[in-house]
């Protein structure tokens, strides 16, 4: 799912997302509460409308970002209180609050509210951030008014997997339209997360969909698809663009390099996306090294097509039954063992 925080995905339109095989998008409560506000996209019509996306539309809950406001924001079991970095005022986010505003916005699936606990984290502080996001979930599927959102569940418990399994047995004891293992990606190395998601996601339910927040890396993807996720979402397509670099075949290049100036070939003969069917790399150094705003849109174009084409390419191998033949490469385990992962933290 490419990312569109603030109801658009940086620097391309919905047509050319579209044209770059996506399907389905994420946008943030958290970010849209502060501007324009979900008053305001309500009276457009929703966030379909007020976008003009006609794909589904997943709303992240603000968890994630009310809590990297650490110097910001108070957290107590009613919610988190905070400063809005745009002007200051105090915004109290309850999961009451959370899916109201989420409601307003009607996307087709939202999130719970949760604590996103940092990493490192004791144990203790783990334990307590578990503990309060399923009392927490609770209320929001209390306050949830809308039969037509699927309001997910997401399962934290840091690198400490037996917290992990004990949240997944709970969450699906619920019988949610679907589950999301988050509190990953945020610091830990990767064989922590390979860990975490090959000991996570088995335990939700494999008929209903598991997502896999703020993941969207080659070798993370393939491991967790193999794990049993059906979900990622990820700013790095657009990210990366911003400064330049593009994924070509599972590599990061830096095309304002030289070595680019005078190379009049496509990024990549294979891809299919707008880009490559029409421009050179030696334009697109061209138009990076000179901060021409169209040379962004083309490499978020690419780097979009490049990792939609290559969970197509993961969807038809699964199809074909050849999945751990055709990328045995990016499925060489990494992880530590489970008691590796707990020693770091004691």
């Amino acid at each position: 799912m490419p990312v569109g925080t603030l109801a658009t995905v940086k620097g391309v339109t919905p047509g050319q997302l579209k044209d770059a095989g996506a399907e389905m998008i994420l946008s943030n409560t958290y970010h849209l509460h502060l501007a324009p506000g979900e008053e305001i996209i309500a009276k457009a019509g929703g966030l379909h409308t007020f976008m003009n996306w006609d794909g589904p539309i997943l709303t992240d809950s603000g968890g994630f970002q009310v809590f990297s406001l650490s110097e910001l924001r108070t957290i107590s079991e009613a919610g988190v209180t905070f400063k809005s970095p745009r002007d200051g005022r105090v915004i109290k986010m309850t999961p009451e609050h959370s899916i109201g505003i989420q409601n307003a916005l009607g996307a087709d699936v939202i999130m719970a509210f949760d604590e996103c606990p940092p990493y490192p984290a004791s144990r203790e502080a783990v334990q307590a951030a578990t503990d309060r996001t399923y009392r927490w979930l609770k209320r929001c599927i209390a306050a949830h008014g809308r039969s037509d959102q699927a309001l997910f569940g997401i399962v934290q418990g840091g690198v400490h997997l037996d917290l992990r399994r004990a949240a997944a047995k709970q969450l699906r004891e619920l019988d949610l339209p679907g589950y999301a293992i988050g509190g990953v990606s945020v610091g830990e190395p990767p064989e922590f997360i390979h860990g975490i998601v090959d000991a996570t996601a088995p335990l939700l339910p494999p008929e209903k969909p598991r997502y896999l927040m703020g993941v969207g890396t080659y070798r993370e993807m393939v491991r967790a698809i193999a794990a049993g996720v059906d979900l990622f979402d990820c700013v790095i397509p657009t990210r990366l663009a911003r400064h330049g670099a593009v994924l070509v075949g599972g590599d990061r290049w830096n095309i304002k390099n030289a070595q680019y100036r005078e190379d009049f070939r496509p990024l990549d003969e294979t891809c299919p996306c707008y880009t490559c069917r029409n421009f050179s790399r030696a334009y697109l150094n061209h138009l990076i090294r000179s901060k021409e705003l169209l040379g962004y849109t083309l490499l978020s174009i690419h780097n979009l097509t490049e990792l939609i084409r290559f969970t197509q390419r993961i969807r038809q191998s699964i199809l074909s039954d050849r999945f751990t033949e055709d990328f045995a490469a990016w499925l060489t385990p990494t992880q530590m063992p489970e008691s590796s992962i707990h020693s770091t933290l004691r």
